[in-house]
Protein backbone atom coordinates (compact mmCIF):
# COMPACT_ATOMS: atom_id res chain seq x y z
CA UNK A 1 0.00 0.00 0.00
CA UNK A 2 1.39 3.39 -0.91
CA UNK A 3 1.65 6.25 1.56
CA UNK A 4 -1.01 8.22 -0.32
CA UNK A 5 -3.48 5.33 -0.23
CA UNK A 6 -2.72 4.85 3.48
CA UNK A 7 -3.38 8.54 4.26
CA UNK A 8 -6.48 8.70 2.09
CA UNK A 9 -8.02 5.64 3.73
CA UNK A 10 -7.35 7.10 7.18
CA UNK A 11 -8.87 10.44 6.19
CA UNK A 12 -11.97 8.77 4.74
CA UNK A 13 -12.42 6.64 7.88
CA UNK A 14 -12.02 9.70 10.14
CA UNK A 15 -14.58 11.62 8.09
CA UNK A 16 -17.02 8.69 8.03
CA UNK A 17 -16.77 8.29 11.80
CA UNK A 18 -17.25 12.03 12.34
CA UNK A 19 -20.34 12.03 10.11
CA UNK A 20 -21.77 8.98 11.89
CA UNK A 21 -21.02 10.53 15.28
CA UNK A 22 -22.70 13.81 14.33
CA UNK A 23 -25.71 12.01 12.87
CA UNK A 24 -26.22 9.69 15.82
CA UNK A 25 -25.11 11.74 18.83
CA UNK A 26 -25.79 15.40 18.08
CA UNK A 27 -29.59 15.31 17.57
CA UNK A 28 -30.38 13.77 20.98
CA UNK A 29 -27.67 15.90 22.62
CA UNK A 30 -29.19 19.07 21.17
CA UNK A 31 -32.62 17.95 22.42
CA UNK A 32 -31.25 17.33 25.91
CA UNK A 33 -27.86 19.02 26.36
CA UNK A 34 -27.02 17.12 29.54
CA UNK A 35 -23.49 15.89 28.85
CA UNK A 36 -23.35 13.84 32.06
CA UNK A 37 -26.49 11.95 31.09
CA UNK A 38 -25.07 11.38 27.60
CA UNK A 39 -21.88 10.03 29.16
CA UNK A 40 -23.80 7.79 31.56
CA UNK A 41 -25.86 6.40 28.66
CA UNK A 42 -22.72 4.61 27.50
CA UNK A 43 -22.96 2.45 30.64
CA UNK A 44 -26.62 1.44 30.61
CA UNK A 45 -25.94 -2.30 30.31
CA UNK A 46 -22.94 -4.65 30.35
CA UNK A 47 -22.57 -4.57 26.56
CA UNK A 48 -22.58 -0.78 26.32
CA UNK A 49 -20.19 -0.67 29.27
CA UNK A 50 -17.81 -3.04 27.48
CA UNK A 51 -17.76 -0.86 24.37
CA UNK A 52 -17.37 2.30 26.41
CA UNK A 53 -14.49 0.85 28.41
CA UNK A 54 -12.83 -0.24 25.18
CA UNK A 55 -13.00 3.35 23.92
CA UNK A 56 -11.53 4.74 27.16
CA UNK A 57 -8.69 2.24 27.21
CA UNK A 58 -7.94 2.76 23.51
CA UNK A 59 -7.70 6.50 24.16
CA UNK A 60 -5.40 5.86 27.15
CA UNK A 61 -3.17 3.61 25.03
CA UNK A 62 -3.10 6.26 22.30
CA UNK A 63 -2.14 8.86 24.94
CA UNK A 64 0.75 6.72 26.19
CA UNK A 65 1.92 6.19 22.61
CA UNK A 66 1.67 9.90 21.74
CA UNK A 67 3.56 10.95 24.87
CA UNK A 68 6.24 8.31 24.35
CA UNK A 69 6.83 9.24 20.73
CA UNK A 70 6.85 12.95 21.50
CA UNK A 71 9.83 12.38 23.78
CA UNK A 72 11.68 9.60 21.96
CA UNK A 73 10.93 10.30 18.28
CA UNK A 74 10.13 14.01 18.44
CA UNK A 75 6.63 13.64 16.99
CA UNK A 76 5.01 17.03 17.52
CA UNK A 77 1.41 18.15 17.93
CA UNK A 78 0.15 14.76 19.09
CA UNK A 79 -1.74 16.50 21.87
CA UNK A 80 -4.14 17.81 19.24
CA UNK A 81 -4.93 14.22 18.25
CA UNK A 82 -5.62 13.40 21.90
CA UNK A 83 -8.16 16.23 22.06
CA UNK A 84 -9.80 14.98 18.87
CA UNK A 85 -9.78 11.53 20.48
CA UNK A 86 -12.18 12.88 23.09
CA UNK A 87 -14.53 14.61 20.64
CA UNK A 88 -15.49 13.36 18.14
CA UNK A 89 -13.71 10.14 19.13
CA UNK A 90 -10.69 7.88 19.23
CA UNK A 91 -11.20 6.84 15.60
CA UNK A 92 -10.52 10.42 14.50
CA UNK A 93 -7.67 11.11 16.92
CA UNK A 94 -5.94 7.83 16.12
CA UNK A 95 -6.31 8.26 12.35
CA UNK A 96 -4.97 11.78 12.42
CA UNK A 97 -2.09 10.79 14.70
CA UNK A 98 -1.02 8.10 12.25
CA UNK A 99 -1.06 10.66 9.42
CA UNK A 100 0.83 13.22 11.51
CA UNK A 101 3.34 10.67 12.72
CA UNK A 102 3.93 9.25 9.26
CA UNK A 103 4.63 12.67 7.80
CA UNK A 104 7.06 13.64 10.54
CA UNK A 105 8.91 10.32 10.51
CA UNK A 106 9.20 10.37 6.70
CA UNK A 107 10.50 13.93 6.90
CA UNK A 108 13.11 13.01 9.53
CA UNK A 109 14.32 10.11 7.34
CA UNK A 110 15.12 12.58 4.54
CA UNK A 111 17.27 14.73 6.79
Amino acid sequence: MSVNVFKNILIVLAILFTLAFCTIVLPPLLGNPDIFAAFAAGFVNPYATGYSLDVFFCWAILAVWVLYEAKHLGVKHGWLCLLLGIVPGVAVGFSLYLILRNGQIEQSKRI
